[in-house]
């Protein structure tokens, strides 16, 4: 089995959003496409090995607004949820994807604008880590719009390798400090090509502060969806457990020993949900 990875760009919207590709050679064309969206701060790179272990014929790994190859508009307003979700889309039509082949797997951002994307029609199937319907309380939204636009400003003004350095502490990743030095060197290194802006719009504008919830459409969700999140993230297990009671076709899986970011802290494991679960689409 041979695989071709490669990164370019394609022009959306007006912009340019960054690929990273793999075309399996299998001859097996019933293989779903699998795609994948990053978390804040994160590339498309940033799946590191599993861009060749994930499953699928091909594998379709795309940088959010404001992160890795991507453009970087100044208009918090590209940066939100449906318009990302809209220029997901977007950018699958230009790469030849149709409706109903693809598997939409995003990862706390991308798993948020993952789930605003399966509402479109257009995939198959939906993969969520560690993601969430947004907060139903409209004070709580306001309270953590505010938090997100803080935090944008101090962005802006400290630049990323401050930021960086102040994000990877965070009590959210404490879990991924046992990770080995050169996985969490090569995630930082990745984290540093980012732009100011372009962080602290995707805050503005996709935050969860500014995400609209999602509570009450989630049992109209006609489309196999699995939840992954790791016991060590108690907050978004509990969120994953709700999520699970209200879609009509949801399998929620609790990693052992994995924090937020279950691909990276326990990769084997998350491969190998991912698999199973292809598998059960064929």
């Amino acid at each position: 089995m041979k695989q071709d990875v490669q990164a370019k760009v394609v022009a959306v919207s007006g912009t340019y959003m960054g690929v990273v590709e793999r075309e399996e050679r299998t001859g097996d064309d019933s293989a779903a496409t699998l795609v994948l969206l990053h978390g804040f701060t994160g590339s498309a790179a940033g799946w590191g090995r599993l861009l060749h272990e994930l499953p699928g014929r091909r594998l379709i790994a795309l940088d959010l607004p404001g992160h890795g190859a991507s453009d970087a508009p100044r208009d918090p307003g590209f940066y939100s949820l449906e318009q990302c979700s809209e220029n997901v889309v977007a950018a699958l039509r230009v790469l030849g994807v149709a409706p109903g082949e693809a598997v939409l797997l995003g990862y706390s951002l991308g798993g948020r604008i993952a789930l605003y994307s399966a509402f479109s029609g257009f995939f198959r199937a939906v993969i969520l880590e560690s993601a969430s319907p947004g907060l139903a309380d409209a004070e709580e939204r306001e309270q953590r719009r505010a938090s997100d636009e803080t935090l944008a400003q101090r962005i802006e003004r400290e630049g990323v390798p401050a930021f960086v350095s102040y994000w990877e502490n965070i009590p959210l990743f404490a879990s991924q400090a046992v990770l080995p030095a050169e996985v969490r060197a090569a995630q930082r290194r990745l984290r540093l090509l980012n732009q100011a802006h372009g962080l602290a719009n995707s805050l503005r504008g996709a935050g969860t502060g500014t995400q609209p919830p999602l509570h009450e459409q989630l049992a109209r969700l006609n489309m196999p969806v699995m939840l992954v999140t790791g016991e060590l993230d108690t907050k978004f297990c509990a969120i994953g457990r709700d999520m699970a009671q209200c879609l009509p076709h949801a399998e929620l899986y609790i990693v052992p020993g994995a924090g937020h970011a279950v691909h990276l802290e326990r990769p084997e494991i998350f491969s190998g949900l991912v698999r199973q679960f292809c598998a059960s689409l064929i």
